[in-house]
């Protein structure tokens, strides 16, 4: 057994990340594979809310005891992730005050802080509160960025020796005398992909120990090494608006239900959610009738949700685990806990190790006992310090430094900037070159894009994530072919157009189910920007480009004879 153990983690989700992270800063090499960008599972499709446990409060106490510790922590080595917005349990006339009550001892049973306050203190917190509501409890929500927090747990994995491979799909488990020794991967390549250090096509990496943490795709894992994993995937529809219509999150109280839920998320609101049971957790996308209901039913909390603006919709899907001898019908019934599967015990299996269930808001809680668990099978005597370390970034982090007149940025530019970058603000933003702002939506400048872009390589959706451009009102509108010009600074026209689409696309997904009113009339311009000016919709390397000469010599005139038999002449040479 060599004295270091390489250890492969599959999953780029926060689970993953602080898996890797955890891993490598006690001394173990680390592989973390992913099949698409960071986040591209459940954390990249989550409401952005940093559980203060209120919400497990009287169903799940052991969930909600460890939300609230969590909370405590990722404020403090995670600051420049987390707005503490905190949060209000509204009840209004129809809603039980027997439960109000269960809420509020709740809270007190499991250390989250919690007080009753007056209809009219609740409106001086957010004014745009029904009329109606009687009175609220106040908890410590808050608001994370899972894709900046993801993004740093990897770069400090990285920093610490971890190798992370994106794009990157396990199409087997390597299992050799019932253990399983490595895994065989599948690396993209070409334009708009950036793998570290590979060119593409298939590996097989040799490991000491496996991890799987991969969500709601776990039970893919598990079958490729003949293994069950019980996972029951739950699928949740969110709203995105255009503004933040409240500053608090804000929760119906009232049992687990649809449509509870307000998170104020950077610039906007996100509208949440729903909870049904599907079979695959890539295929299930939602339907109109959920974006509807959402709006719908949060209206009574929040009136002027009706006539707001709607942005996009998305859907993720819960990776709730539940323990073979329970067997609940009601996926709302099942525990947020967290399972750790060590296959040898469970299944005779050596070599891998299954972590499920949980929440975004304890995962690194999970990172910890499993490394804890990987380090006891390797006799490794190494504490974890993912606590107390802070992520990059956050690093002597207060989003009170005026960056405005040291790098000459307006505001609300400087201040959006240094609450993405955090304690990296001065080395990003500290530039001799031009900085205009390429996102102006989200304040995002070049020095940002470009840092992003060293990080990302030529993925224009990795560099998104990384800096929130394209995420804004507009929805990449008028700034996705800022980002293409940007990085056809580094790479060649194939590459950019390729990055450039996937962008598009991306962005485009989103916007299906929230095409009404103002919302239409942005896709209209966004498809006459991108589309009709920059010739998006057509493809050159293709070879039906548009013949512009064609039009040099103007309308020609009509050929009766051709026209009385019903020819079309009015083009040029090539009847363009």
């Amino acid at each position: 057994m060599p004295s270091t153990p390489h250890v492969v983690v599959i999953g780029g989700g926060s689970t993953g990340a602080g898996i890797a992270r955890d891993l490598s800063m006690r001394g173990v090499e680390v592989t973390l594979l992913e099949q698409g960008n960071l986040t591209h599972g459940t954390t990249g499709r989550m409401h952005g809310l940093l559980h203060s446990g209120g919400r497990y409060a009287v169903a799940d106490q052991a969930s909600a005891e460890e939300c609230i510790e969590e909370n405590r922590v990722l404020r403090d080595i995670a600051s420049h992730c987390v707005e503490m917005t905190g949060g209000l349990f509204v009840k209004r006339p129809e809603d039980s005050e027997e439960y109000f009550q269960e809420k509020l001892a709740g809270c007190r049973e499991c250390g989250i802080p919690a007080e009753v306050i007056s209809a009219e203190e609740a409106r001086s917190m957010e004014p745009h509160l029904a009329a109606d509501i009687e009175k609220a409890i106040t908890v410590p929500d808050g608001a994370v960025d899972p894709f900046r927090l993801v993004v740093a747990n990897a770069a400090s994995a990285q920093e610490h020796g971890a190798r992370i491979e994106t794009h990157s799909t396990v199409t087997d488990l390597l299992v050799e005398d019932e253990e399983v020794v490595g895994v065989e991967v599948e690396h993209a390549s070409g334009p708009g992909k950036r793998v570290h250090g590979t060119e593409g096509g298939r590996e097989e990496i040799r490991a000491d120990y496996v991890v799987n943490a991969t969500g709601a795709w776990a039970g893919r894992i598990g079958e490729m090494a003949g293994v069950d994993i019980e996972v029951r995937p739950s699928k949740g529809v969110m709203t995105i608006m255009n503004v933040r219509q409240v500053d608090t999150v804000i929760n119906r109280c009232k049992p687990k239900g649809d449509a509870d839920i307000v998170v104020p998320h950077e610039t906007t609101a996100i509208l949440g959610t729903t909870d049904e049971e599907v079979d695959d957790p890539e295929d299930y996308p939602e339907e109109q009738w959920e974006v509807d209901m959402m709006i719908d039913t949060l209206k009574e909390l929040v009136p002027m949700l009706e006539k707001a603006r709607t942005i996009r919709s998305f859907w993720g899907v819960r990776p709730l685990y539940e323990p073979p001898d329970v067997g609940s019908e009601d996926p709302t019934d099942i525990t947020r806990d967290y399972f750790l599967l060590d296959h040898a015990e469970r299944d005779g299996l050596d070599g891998m190790t299954s972590i499920v269930g949980g929440k975004f808001t304890t995962y690194r809680m999970m990172g910890e006992e499993i490394s804890d668990h990987v380090c006891e099978k390797f006799g490794i005597d190494a504490d974890c310090r993912t606590d107390e370390v802070p992520l990059p970034g956050s690093e002597e982090f207060s989003v009170l430094r005026d960056y405005m007149d040291e790098f000459g940025l307006r505001s609300p530019i400087g201040r959006r900037s240094v609450e993405r970058l955090g304690s990296r603000a001065e080395e990003v933003l500290d530039t001799d070159e031009p900085n205009p702002v390429v996102c102006g939506c989200e304040g995002v400048t070049r020095a940002e894009v470009q840092d992003a872009i060293e990080g990302a390589g030529s993925d224009l959706n990795a560099v998104r994530i990384r800096t929130r451009a394209s995420m804004g009102n507009c929805q990449g509108g008028f700034c996705c072919h800022r980002l293409a010009n940007e990085l056809s600074r580094e790479y060649d026209e194939v590459t950019t157009r390729a990055a450039w689409d996937e962008l598009l696309q991306e962005r485009w997904k989103g916007q299906r189910h929230a095409l009404w009113g103002e919302q239409l009339s942005q896709a209209m311009l966004n498809y006459a920007m991108q589309a009709a000016t920059q010739n998006r919709d057509s493809d050159p390397a293709d070879g039906d480009d548009i013949e512009f000469a064609a039009f040099d010599g103007g309308r020609e005139a009509p050929d009766p004879s051709a026209d009385e038999a019903g020819v079309a002449t009015d083009g040029g040479e090539d009847g363009h």
